[in-house]
């Protein structure tokens, strides 16, 4: 960039552009929204047939647009903002030197480079000091030199002139970085010419999104940032602080930060996340495409031998050895994540809310992270989390005809509604720990529900938080926690420090093998607030096996009368039938979650 150009560079026309970009985003946004929770769900609860089907299909890639200009457009903001902030901060220094100048008398080539005139005491002939011209110097040993030079000379005017040179020419230097920085980084921000968008169209906007970060990073740590390893308390009090053009920022240019960070609006969270699911989605299947099929020969014949034998052949050894592993990988991880789309698509169905995914990483504790809500947690009037256990896993999470673990937290959101009618209830399912994937030895060792405890804790505690913010007060919340993930909720229940708020009024577990305490009174609701359920069969199987090897204290469990919880009746016909539609077991979770605890039968 030369100096008439930056000159003449005003670099507040990019920041406008940048506000420009930012309300297409917004609109794009809840033009998304209308699609999803207005339009598709009215489809769903008053149409049938095929063409219904295929008008809901249309309408999701009409939402899937939306996304992606929403993103693209989020990240065009970003993306002028931080050339505007560089460019600023070059113009600046050129604006001082040209001040500088003007009022030492010197004059400012069209090059840059700096005149200056005669002056200084006469020397021994009787001469002025003659004056010259100096150019710029950015390299700091030829700067050095350079001032050293000036320093010498007994004409004042060439320090004055040299220190105004280099700082226009570091000016053009960091000007023309920037300029040559962003330009490719904005022609790659711009779309296909189509009006589909594909896998390909969400991994560039993945490949966007690392280069934005990367190459905005003077912009964005100019930012205030996220706290390191920062309460929930303090995560939100930084959210809160940020202008909304920061927030965009934050959220254009590094969604999975802002997604895992406790403590921050749900909206915020579920915005941040979907980002990352949409992107990773693309990138995964485009991945799992590139993998080449099994050879079609897999079988010979080995007749080497007295018996023929059939082998594998080489060339699918070969390929089983390179690609096998990954493809199923990949397979399962993108099963999990269709799992999670079909809940998304499932709004409005049965009166179902809008789903907040406050939580996602396909890879994430090797089991996969979800943490999903039915309902904004932020507004609602009764809060109940889901915390599954042994083998639960992203690939798993809606398995079975039933969905699974996020269908259990479906119908604990339907069954609590029905009991409730008029106040407003969120059910999420927690799976941010690493799962036993055995019952023997993984369940059990205590040390999943270690590691898994303190992390439920600090969502509880951030979900506490953002909710106060939202509303102005606390929402009944209820932990319920299955098998091992009763285990994980024990550790949470006992984490913290006594000076934290307390962020849960009630504990369900259902068929728990231990809590790591052997009064319910230890878990900080008072014992009249824990309640505990059990079935026969394998259930006994899980429980007593708990007893056992000491995931329990003492050898004592939660359905025991000596834990001094409230034990409630069960109609579960084995370990998985808690939250059978229509039984006794859901209907009392649903009394416990709306605080409605006249309505629960107890054992």
């Amino acid at each position: 960039m030369d100096l008439a150009t930056l000159k003449a560079l005003k670099p507040t026309e990019y920041s406008e552009a940048a506000d420009g970009y930012r309300s297409t985003s917004d609109m794009a946004s809840a033009a998304k929204d209308a699609v999803d929770h207005r339009i598709q769900v009215a489809m769903r609860t008053q149409l049938e047939g095929k063409a219904a089907t295929a008008a809901g299909k249309q309408l999701g890639e009409l939402s899937q647009n939306f996304h992606y200009i929403q993103v693209q457009c989020g990240l065009a903001s970003t993306a002028l903002d931080a050339f505007s902030y560089e460019t600023e901060a070059a113009k600046r220094k050129l604006d001082a030197a040209l001040v500088s100048a003007k009022a030492a008398g010197l004059t400012v080539n069209a090059d840059g480079s700096v005149s200056y005139p005669p002056g200084g005491d006469k020397g021994g002939d009787g001469k002025t000091p003659a004056g010259g011209t100096v150019g710029g110097l950015t390299d700091g040993t030829a700067s050095a030199v350079g001032r050293q030079a000036a320093n010498l000379d007994p004409n004042p005017n060439h320090r004055l002139a040299q220190d105004c040179a280099d700082l226009i020419a570091t000016a053009l230097k960091e000007a023309t970085e920037a300029d040559e920085k962003w330009a490719p980084k904005l022609r790659a921000l711009k779309a296909d010419d189509d009006l589909t968008v594909s896998d390909t169209d969400w991994a560039d906007t993945a490949s966007d999104t690392s280069g934005v970060r990367d190459a905005g990073k003077k912009y964005l740590d100019s930012l205030p940032q996220p706290p390191t390893d920062g309460s929930p308390e303090e995560n939100a009090k930084w959210w809160k602080e940020l202008s909304p053009e920061e927030q965009d920022a934050w959220i254009s240019a590094d969604p999975k930060t802002v997604g895992e960070l406790n403590g921050l609006p749900s909206v915020v969270r579920d915005e941040a996340n979907r980002i990352v699911f949409d992107e990773t989605h693309a990138q995964l299947r485009m991945e799992l495409n590139s993998i080449p099929k099994p050879p079609a020969n897999e079988w010979t014949w080995m007749t080497s031998g007295p018996y023929p034998s059939k082998v594998h052949t080489d060339e699918w050894m070969d390929w089983h050895r390179t690609y096998s592993d990954r493809r199923a990988q990949l397979q399962q991880t993108l099963k999990g994540m269709e799992y999670v789309q079909e809940r998304f698509d499932r709004t409005g169905v049965g009166g179902l809310p809008e789903a907040y995914l406050l939580g996602f990483d396909p890879t994430g504790l090797n089991d996969g992270k979800i943490i999903l809500a039915n309902g904004d947690p932020d507004k609602a009037d009764h809060v109940a989390v889901y915390v599954p256990g042994t083998h639960a896993g992203l690939e798993k999470i809606g398995e079975k005809d039933d969905h699974g673990d996020i269908g259990r937290g479906e119908r604990l959101w339907a069954e609590s509604s029905k009991l409730s009618p008029g106040r407003e209830i969120s059910t999420i399912t927690w799976l941010d720990y690493n799962a036993p994937d055995s019952i023997v030895p993984q369940a059990s060792s205590g040390k999943y529900a270690e590691e898994g405890g303190p992390r439920l804790y600090d969502f509880l505690q951030g979900n506490r938080e953002a909710h106060e913010n939202a509303s102005g007060s606390t929402a009944h919340t209820t932990v319920i926690g299955h098998s091992y993930g009763s285990t994980v909720v024990g550790v949470s229940a006992q984490s913290g420090s006594w000076r934290d708020p307390e962020a849960v009024d009630d504990y369900i577990f259902a068929g728990s093998p231990g809590v790591q305490a052997d009064r319910a009174g230890d878990l900080g609701t008072g014992a009249d607030h824990v309640w505990a359920m059990g079935a026969p069969g394998d259930d006994q199987v899980v429980r007593q096996g708990g007893r056992l090897i000491g995931l329990g204290d003492n050898l004592t469990i939660p359905t025991d009368e000596s834990f001094g919880g409230n034990i409630m009746k069960s109609d579960s016909g084995d370990h998985g039938g808690f939250w059978d539609p229509n039984s006794q077991s859901l209907r009392n979770q649903a009394a416990v979650i709306t605080g409605k605890y006249h309505r629960v039968e107890l054992d």
